[in-house]
């Protein structure tokens, strides 16, 4: 695909080109019907007389209702609420010699992407910080047709085999008597289910970490969750596992934050996408992949086709081959990011599946979920979801069908059409399935590998830094605490001791509960077929070769940039302008976005009487939707932020979750006033700011660059269990 360049110099691929034949620019166009005719009235309907009824007749009222009636296709069941973006994916390591694949071979190639990012459970209407599973899709737009990786922000699962996933969803979503909770774990059915399927033991591990509840879209990875299949021009294979690395770090918020950003901004991570695009700041991952050759398949203490389990890094190392950049933000919600369908069985020669039970039954439900919610199996001709490559095949009509072919023939083999389509050799380009050796009896069985629950589980946990696995555990006690029904909490706590004790006591006490005996059989419950033998479906319970992964801890993650984040700054009328202007300036150096709060909007004067304008209040902002605080100096500025409840609040806040704090010498009254103040170590209030997350400056402004190293570190998690402060 020949890279493009667009006026402002930036890469423009040709789905972008392809797509501005589409897209429509109503400015200075005169108002049609759907056919072209112009409409002189588009605001009163057609009557018999001024006080009359309404004609049957007017055809303009007729096309407009009948369209707004029909605007809506039903949500998708689950990944409902989404975000998406346009970019690329440059490779820089070529995988020819485990793949014909293109895509993965051609270096410095610019390929084109669509990228849609998902909660799981909510409708479309609920809120991005729900506690749940993320979506992350990419649909590469190859020139040997679509290529979809389906993945999520979690590399693992929580069932083994697709028949389970409608037990699944039912289950998480809303209980169907009331209809509530909306895009929440957090009540009886679901925990009903979990409690009787130990092998979900390691995806509630992920769920109820702080990996469910990210910063933001742009920091978190990305995990195509099953194990594929790469082949060579050789027709040699290779598994392989996909991972998509983001260059901001792996981050967080706080739950309680989370709940709190709910309230205040629903459309946080959605808006957080958009505006960073906007900026300039585009989003980029690095792909990284796993790669095991064939004869390797059964050397590990798991089973590589079980999609409850990952490959631990320090086992396979994660190879980096290229980066992803989302530079261009849709140009309709709807026609793109609502209408574009992926599926697992997007695929292209040189990639292909496996025997993973929950892959197999992915690659039919997302095709049945397009036909029903787009209602057509022509969805692949609406603009998002067509192909770069051209598409030639004897398929016709259908509903919604856009593509006019020209000629007689309809079907293959032929002679009237001179044989056209032609079929491609795999030299050709030809997609080929990978002849693996299949001798075996037709049984609804599981393989004895799929019967580790926990070791991964227990690695996850022991891999957790303090700080997370207490953020786990508080999570499962909110989770549980949710949950009425006694037998269902207590089959739960039974199975977390199977993961660790230190896990599952504290869960325990808080519940007011013992923790059931796991003896044998205690485990199966009835989460196995009625006629098969209990003891084949007994846990096996295997300890991990390793004691801890580094890369399952978001504490490993890079935290050496500023890059994106949003600094409060509060101020009011008579700040000091020099310090802020210094604090601006250096933090907008480094990457920082930084924003104005004042007690009310307009403008503000400095000591000097600059105008700054103020597009925030405390009124319509909260500290929950930045990084960190900082206040300059300033007498009559700083005495007003003293005497403004909303002001103190906001920097409590902005404390219990964490963040870093910085003050000039000269604001201390503002901080004084704070439930954290007294707390501060008096004989050194400095601290360099990096043990505290507090930087006290000095000589009336704060260093601005410890404050930014103290930005990068994300969270100051100790904080936590030194003080509780009212916020």
């Amino acid at each position: 695909m020949a890279k493009q360049q667009s006026q402002n110099g930036k890469y423009k691929s040709k789905k972008t080109e392809d797509l501005a034949g589409v897209t429509k620019n109503d400015a200075n166009e005169f108002l049609t019907t759907n056919h072209g005719v112009r409409i002189n009235d588009n605001q009163n309907s057609l009557k018999d007389g001024e006080r009359g009824g309404t004609l049957i007749e007017d055809f303009i009222l007729r096309e407009k209702i009948h369209h707004f009636d029909h605007e809506r296709i039903p949500e998708r069941i689950v990944h409902a609420r989404g975000s998406a973006a346009h970019g690329y994916f440059e490779l820089n390591e070529s995988l020819e010699k485990f793949t014909k694949a293109k895509l993965f071979t051609e270096t410095g190639k610019k390929t084109p992407v669509f990228v849609r990012f998902s909660t799981v459970a909510g409708s479309r209407g609920s809120t991005d910080l729900a506690r749940d599973v993320r979506g992350f899709a990419v649909k590469f737009y190859t020139d040997e047709g679509n290529y979809d990786i389906v993945g999520n922000n979690i590399p693992v699962f929580f069932i083994q085999d697709a028949i389970k996933f409608p037990d699944l969803v039912h289950a998480v979503k809303p209980e169907p008597h009331h209809e509530m909770p909306q895009a929440a774990s957090a009540h009886d059915t679901f925990w009903d289910f979990i409690s009787l399927m130990p092998e979900s033991m390691h995806m509630i591990m992920w769920v109820m970490s702080d990996r469910a509840i990210p910063r933001s879209l742009r920091m978190m990875e990305g995990f195509g969750v099953h194990t594929f299949r790469l082949i060579n021009a050789a027709g040699e294979s290779h598994f392989v596992k996909f991972h998509w690395k983001p260059l901001l770090g792996v981050h967080s918020v706080a739950w309680d934050e989370a709940q709190k950003i709910s309230g205040k901004n629903s459309d946080f991570h959605r808006q957080d996408l958009w505006e960073a695009i906007e900026s300039g700041n585009f989003p980029q991952w690095e792909l990284g992949v796993q790669i095991i050759p064939e004869a390797d398949e059964h050397k590990f203490e798991f089973d590589l086709l079980d999609a409850t389990k990952l490959i631990p890094e320090e086992i396979v190392p994660v190879q980096r081959i290229g980066k992803l950049t989302l530079n261009k933000n849709p140009d309709n919600f709807f026609a793109e990011t609502e209408q574009v369908a992926f599926s697992p069985a997007h695929l292209i020669p040189g990639i292909d599946i496996t025997n993973d039970p929950l892959l197999q039954g992915r690659l039919f439900s997302y095709i049945d979920t397009q036909l029903s919610r787009l209602g057509t199996h022509n969805f692949q001709e609406l603009p998002i979801n067509r192909p770069l490559s051209p598409v030639h095949n004897n398929q016709r009509d259908g509903h919604m069908r856009q593509t006019i072919n020209k000629g007689r023939v309809s079907y293959e083999p032929n002679s009237l059409g001179g044989g056209c389509p032609f079929q491609a050799k795999a030299a050709e380009g030809g997609f080929t399935s990978y002849p693996e050796r299949i001798d075996s009896q037709k049984i609804r069985s599981r393989s004895k590998s799929f019967l580790d629950h926990f070791s991964q589980a227990t690695l996850f946990f022991n891999s957790q830094s303090e700080a997370e696995k207490n953020h786990i555990i508080d999570a499962l006690k909110f989770e549980l605490g949710k949950v009425e029904t006694k037998a269902i909490r207590e089959r739960v706590l039974m199975l977390l001791s199977c993961i660790d004790k230190a896990l599952a006591t504290p869960i325990a006490t808080y519940l007011g509960l013992s923790i059931p005996s796991a003896g044998k059989g205690a485990l199966l419950n009835g989460s196995f077929p009625a006629d098969a033998n209990p003891e084949d479906y007994q846990p096996v319970m295997v300890k991990s070769s390793l004691e801890k992964s580094d890369a399952l801890s978001m504490e490993h993650t890079p935290k050496n940039s500023v890059a994106t984040r949003k600094i409060a700054i509060l101020v009011a009328d008579d700040v000091d302008e020099k310090a802020l202007l210094n604090m601006q300036h250096a933090l907008e150096a480094a990457g920082a976005v930084a924003e104005l709060i004042a007690p009310k909007l307009g403008s503000i004067q400095s000591a000097n009487n600059t105008e700054f304008p103020i597009m925030k209040s405390f009124l319509t902002t909260a500290s929950v939707l930045y990084d960190a605080v900082y206040v300059p100096g300033g007498t009559n500025s700083v005495a007003t932020l003293a005497a403004e409840p909303d002001a103190i609040h906001f920097l409590n806040e902005a404390f219990k979750h964490c963040k870093a704090i910085a003050a000039d010498k000269d604001a201390l009254q503002v901080l004084e006033e704070t439930a954290f103040y007294n707390s501060l170590n008096e004989e050194d209030p400095e601290d360099n700011g990096m043990n505290t997350g507090i930087v006290i400056g000095a000589d009336g402004a704060a260093d601005s660059n410890i404050f930014i190293k103290a930005i990068a570190q994300h969270r100051f998690w100790d904080r936590e269990k030194q003080v509780k402060v009212p916020a």
